[in-house]
């Protein structure tokens, strides 16, 4: 026996390798490749949809907007053609979960400095007070680096549209009125297509981390 194993011992080896590689493929195939949701209106929580489109559920993207960033540089879809994108809503001067997810949108952002496909947008909720350069002080504190990162400003009514109409992070209505004050914690993660594929508590580190390993699935879905 001991004289077989040594006659065949290259052939075992190559068929044992041979076998395991045949499984490892085997499993692969049988394993369901994880795909993240595609967020309708009418599948998001109905007080954060606006009653006109409550009821649709397929086709909704993200609506065309056209902001200013810290830089005073206009900002469109445009700019995210292509790209896996993730967007917050927030105000420079918020005292209480602004700085928590401010800090939490700088980790990630560290996480995706190599990651050419990947941008961060955060829409400021209060445009009279951050102005251009407001948002720059603020960018310039908060390690925000340009090539990754807009912070937005511009028309309220606009901004707080998109909120309403496109992201689905806030339940008030309002108009963009001085009175009007919508906050949300709420990160939106949104695909090269202009799509919602995910939702996620910006002030929770586990929510992060669902993030990073739903940033990694659609990564792999658009081969980037």
């Amino acid at each position: 026996m001991k004289h077989f194993f040594s006659r065949y011992k290259s052939f075992l080896l190559f068929f044992s390798g041979l076998s395991a590689i045949i499984l490892y493929l085997f499993f692969n195939a049988l394993t369901p490749r994880k795909i993240l949701p595609i967020y309708q209106p009418a599948e998001v929580t109905y007080e954060l949809v606006d009653s006109s489109l409550q009821h649709i559920k397929k086709f909704h993207k993200i609506a065309d907007f056209q902001l200013t960033n810290q830089n005073g540089e206009s900002i469109s879809q445009r700019d995210y053609v292509n790209k896996i994108y993730i967007a917050d809503f927030f105000f420079t001067t918020c005292p209480s979960i602004c700085p928590i997810m401010t800090n939490n949108m700088a980790d990630i952002q560290q996480d995706i400095l190599e990651e050419e496909n990947i941008k961060l947008v955060s829409f400021s909720v209060t445009p009279a007070i951050d102005s251009v350069a407001q948002l720059k002080k603020y960018a310039l504190e908060k390690g925000v680096i340009d090539a990754k990162w807009n912070l937005l400003t511009g028309d309220k009514k606009e901004i707080y549209t998109l909120a309403r109409k496109s992201y689905f992070v806030v339940k008030e209505d309002g108009d963009g009125g001085p009175h009007d004050m919508i906050h949300t914690e709420n990160f939106v993660l949104v695909d090269p297509e202009k799509r919602i594929r995910g939702y996620y508590d910006g002030t929770s580190k586990t929510a992060m981390d669902s993030l990073k390993q739903d940033l990694v699935i659609l990564k792999e879905e658009y081969g980037f």
